[in-house]
C-alpha cells in the first residue's frame, strides 16, 4: 500500500487536495501543526471516501520537521508514491516590519523543509513504479512583489527548484510539478495581514482552493512541470514576462503598501 503525503494538508488547498485525491482512492498522510484540524479533515475524509488516513501534527518552522515527518514514515512502515509541499504563508509589509526569527521561519516552511522532504523521500520515491513531487509555489514568483518580497523570493525559489529537479529526474520514475496559484479563497490573506486594498483587488479573482486543488491534481498526474490555474492568473504570468518589471513592481507596491 502506498501513500499521498500532503502537507499544509488541514485546511486550504492542502485539504482540497486531500480530498481530490481521496476521490481518486488514494491513501493519505496528513501534516500539519494543528492536531485538532487534522482530525477533522482525517473524519471528514473517511467519512465520505473508502481510503486510509492517518495525520501527524508537528511544526514544520522548526529546522528538524522534516526529519520527524520522514522519521513517522518510517516507524509506520508507510511508503510514500506522492509528495505534496504545500505547506507556506507569507508575511505582508515592508521587510523589516518584522524580525529576523519570522523572516526565518517563514523561509524554513517555504523553502528549506520542502527541499529537506525531497531529498528524504526521494529514494523511496525512486523504488515505486510511477511516484510525484508536487511542489506549490504561487504567481508570486513570476515577479518582485513589494510587500511580500521575501514571500515572493521564496516561491520564486520553488519554481525554479522545482524546474532544476524535473529534469534531473526526467529518466527516473519520478516525475516533478510546481502549481502557482493566484489569489485563492483561504487564510492566507489574515495569516499573511494583507492590507484592504490588496484584498480588495484578489476578491475579484479569487479562485476556490477546490477548483485549484484539481487543477493541480490533473495537472501532476499528467506529469505537466509548470501549472498555472485560471485563465486571469495566466494573463498575469504573460504579463510578468512581457511588462517591464518597474511597472509591475509599482503596481504591486501599491496593492501592498
Amino acid at each position: 500500500m502506498t501513500y499521498a503525503l500532503i502537507t499544509g494538508a488541514s485546511k486550504g488547498i492542502g485539504k482540497a487536495m486531500a480530498l481530490e485525491l481521496a476521490s481518486k482512492n488514494h491513501q493519505l498522510l496528513l501534516v500539519a501543526r494543528s492536531a485538532d484540524l487534522l482530525k477533522l479533515t482525517a473524519d471528514e475524509i473517511t467519512s465520505q471516501y473508502n481510503v486510509k488516513v492517518d495525520y501527524l501534527a508537528t511544526d514544520l518552522s522548526s529546522s528538524n520537521g522534516a526529519q520527524v515527518v520522514y522519521d513517522w514514515c518510517i516507524s509506520k512502515n508507510y511508503t510514500v508514491d506522492i509528495l505534496i509541499n504545500n505547506a507556506g504563508y507569507g508575511l505582508s509589509g515592508w521587510f523589516e516590519k518584522y524580525s529576523l526569527e519570522e523572516n526565518l521561519n517563514m523561509m524554513q516552511v517555504n523553502m528549506t523543509t520542502c527541499v529537506a522532504l525531497c531529498q528524504l523521500f526521494l529514494p523511496m520515491l525512486k523504488t515505486q513504479k510511477q511516484a510525484h513531487i508536487l511542489n506549490v509555489a504561487s504567481s508570486a514568483a513570476y515577479q518582485a512583489v513589494p510587500g511580500l518580497s521575501l514571500y515572493a523570493a521564496t516561491k520564486v525559489f520553488m519554481l525554479s527548484f522545482s524546474r532544476g529537479l524535473q529534469h534531473e529526474l526526467k529518466d527516473s520514475s519520478v516525475s516533478v510539478s510546481c502549481i502557482c496559484p493566484g489569489p485563492t479563497d483561504t487564510d492566507f490573506a489574515m495569516r499573511a495581514k494583507v492590507g484592504p486594498t490588496a484584498l480588495k483587488a484578489a476578491d475579484k479573482v479569487n479562485m476556490t482552493p477546490q477548483k485549484v486543488a484539481q487543477i493541480a491534481i490533473d495537472g501532476m498526474f499528467k506529469h505537466q512541470v509548470e501549472i498555472v490555474p485560471g485563465v486571469i492568473n495566466k494573463l498575469n504570468v504573460f504579463a510578468a514576462w512581457l511588462l517591464p518589471k518597474f511597472i509591475l513592481e509599482k503596481v504591486a507596491m501599491g496593492l501592498y503598501k
